[in-house]
């Protein structure tokens, strides 16, 4: 294999990492609403 295939492999693999940490980022930092409808009327809790 030639150096320049293996530096984009290289490139590939660190935009996927990236791009797959933002999203876990992203969707930690997203808060957690709960919405229950019951007998005793609507509750939200934010988590």
């Amino acid at each position: 294999m030639s150096r320049n295939g293996l530096y984009l492999i290289i490139a590939l693999l660190a935009v996927v990492a990236i791009g797959l940490g933002i999203y876990v980022y992203r969707e930690e930092s997203q808060p957690s609403v709960e919405i229950k409808i019951g007998e005793q009327g609507i509750s939200v809790e934010e988590n």
